[in-house]
């Protein structure tokens, strides 16, 4: 199965640092945060990578070229504005063609300890995304989990969505090209039950501010003292 990680984003929040850096660039433990992704993939079996990008993308490929120093393979899908989350996607479908149409997705700009072999597809639907208690920054979460697997966009308590996910191609037929939210075309997909979650119970966090990047490295650089 291949997978998507999502680097196209300009990192405006991140000023000054994502002038001149890209996010999935910026070191924590003294690690670009996209090369933290791709070993956690490779780990876990993902060895087929697409990556999207436009801000300072070149970067991105001079870094990390064709992923064989990694033990990855990485193709690159390059976007001339930022496309939006669905909208990425929807351009690098024909680079994610793989096991019965499933493909893993990741925002480059998080870190997690999630165990990523648990992406399995699920028996029905066409989505699978991996929620997690919510961050003081985003107490009002994003989702609900129900006792039998199922995410829905109404219901309590709501869990946060960690920008990890299994999707399946299906989920993006007939989407026009150009930029698109995913969100809503996920709401769509619960409405119709077509949407399963695992709720993460451990680390998680969203690299958002240079604050957050920050915390990241001290809990990577002296991880006893976190």
């Amino acid at each position: 199965m291949k997978a998507m990680i999502l680097a196209a984003g300009k990192g405006e929040r991140m000023r000054p640092l994502t002038l001149t850096t890209p996010k999935p660039l910026l070191l924590a433990g003294g690690t670009p945060l996209i090369v933290h992704h791709i070993r956690k993939l490779r780990d876990a079996g993902f060895t087929e990578l697409v990556i999207n990008h436009a801000w300072l993308g070149e970067q991105i490929e001079q870094a990390l070229g064709d992923g064989n120093k990694h033990g990855v393979t990485i193709t690159y899908s390059p976007e001339e504005e930022p496309l939006e989350t669905a909208g990425g996607i929807r351009q690098a479908l024909p680079l994610l063609d793989g096991k019965a149409g499933w493909f893993a997705v990741i925002n480059g700009d998080i870190w997690h300890d999630f165990d990523l072999t648990e992406l399995t597809p699920p028996a029905r639907g066409k989505a699978l995304l991996v929620l997690t208690d919510n961050p003081v920054h985003h107490p009002e979460g994003d989702f609900a989990l129900a006792e039998d697997g199922l995410v829905s966009s109404d219901g309590a308590p709501k869990l946060t969505f960690t920008g990890i996910s299994l999707l399946h191609r299906s989920l993006f037929a007939g989407l026009p090209r150009g930029k698109l939210k995913l969100a809503p075309i996920l709401r769509e997909a619960m409405a119709r039950g077509e949407v399963s979650g695992l709720h993460h119970r451990g680390q998680w966090m969203d690299i958002g501010t240079p604050e957050r990047l920050a915390t990241l490295d001290r809990l990577l650089t002296h991880p006893l003292h976190s």
